[in-house]
């Protein structure tokens, strides 16, 4: 069966799907809603906040079945990971179905790959491909841009501290990325941070120290990499000191250990089981209790700039961000097609500017 409405959330039933689906109807945009289990989409619509207008579809993780699904569709929104693991078919299906693609992944080797991939078959068909369409790293990438609007700037040090906790789906992602490669980009050319780096943030605004972690490098100096305005970025994540962030420290020393002895298939399912391990699905995010800071000291040769970015509710704002880009594909407004981030494909400020109209962040950033 072909696609009823323009848009496709697929992996509408988890906890990130259903946020998706709260934020297309918030904007009276219909959408069908896929995964693979039918009762299981169903029941998390009648979770999701609002009168939807979907069409729910249960279709079989498989590029022809997808393809089939995804026909008639002008936007795939896929919420299926961890992405490096499941992506691919779904991103092959949305390109042979002439769809735009976004998905919310946070990891960076999959970033890569649709870019290297897939990047420019999107960009000959008209079509724009924005993984990490979510908070991470689209959150980071606004302040940075909004750091970039000064033309001395070159280097931008970009530091995420979010107060949420993790889903099933990221917690198994976040564990992969952060014992892989990490990238940052250093004097123009793209290096990595040192295997198992760990160090000592200042959160602005907090008197105790967190770990800094490079929570898979971030998506920032991926999309910067070719970027003449941009000589450093690097992104760090703060986490609060505790047991979850022993168990990660452990986690990734041990992974060092075992690297050179199992097959990269092998590690996968290692990481899987590490985040099943502690994997919860958490409650509904808070709009008071669950704030979020980016920070970015942004610096020229001979003078340089704080971004602080004040917002709330990391997954409700993903929600938010795929909602207004699918919004903003519908009515045209695309600025740029191909492997792109959101920010550069629907403008930096706009994004902004919706998310706060969402409640969800202040309408103007911190500059000093």
């Amino acid at each position: 069966m072909t696609a009823k409405y323009p848009i496709v959330v697929y992996g509408a039933s988890g906890y990130t799907g259903k946020l998706i689906a709260e934020y297309l109807t918030r904007r009276h945009l219909p959408f069908v809603a896929a995964g693979r289990d039918r009762g299981r989409l169903q029941g998390a619509l009648q979770e999701a906040p609002g009168e939807h207008v979907a069409d729910v579809q249960a279709v079989e993780h498989d590029e022809a079945a997808l393809t089939r699904l995804f026909t008639g569709a002008k936007v795939v929104i896929a919420v299926v990971g961890p992405f490096g693991q499941l992506g691919e078919p779904v991103l092959r299906a949305a390109l042979a179905a002439g769809a735009h693609y976004l998905d919310t992944t946070g990891e960076q080797d999959w970033a890569m790959l649709v870019r290297d991939k897939y990047g420019k078959a999107f960009g000959d068909k008209g079509l724009v491909c924005a993984p990490g369409c979510s908070y991470m790293w689209t959150a980071g990438m606004i302040a940075a841009e909004i750091a970039l609007e000064d033309p001395t700037i070159h280097t931008l040090d970009i530091l995420y501290a979010p107060k949420s906790m993790p889903t099933v789906a990221s917690t198994l992602s976040f564990l992969r990325m952060l014992c892989m490669p990490n990238p940052m980009k250093l004097y123009g050319q793209m290096a990595a941070w040192p295997p198992g780096y760990r160090g000592e943030v200042v959160v602005p605004g907090r008197h105790t120290v967190h770990v800094g972690l490079p929570w898979g490098g971030g998506f920032e100096p991926i999309w910067l990499e070719h970027d003449a305005r941009v000589l450093n970025c690097q992104v760090q994540v703060a986490f609060e000191k505790g047991p979850l962030v022993d168990f990660i420290l452990g986690r990734m020393d041990e992974y060092q250990k075992l690297a050179g002895t199992k097959t990269p298939a092998e590690m996968e399912e290692i990481t899987n089981a590490w985040g099943m391990a502690i994997a919860q699905t958490p409650p509904r995010e808070v709009i008071p209790l669950n704030t979020n800071i980016i920070s970015v000291w942004a610096r020229g040769t001979n003078g340089g700039k704080h971004v602080m970015l004040y917002s709330t509710c990391a997954y409700l704002s993903t929600g938010a961000l795929c909602a207004e880009s699918a919004k903003r594909l519908l009515d045209g407004q695309l600025k740029a097609t191909g492997f792109q981030p959101a920010t550069r494909a629907f403008g930096h400020r706009e994004l902004m500017a919706a998310l706060a109209a969402d409640g969800l962040h202040s309408w103007s950033p911190t500059i000093s």
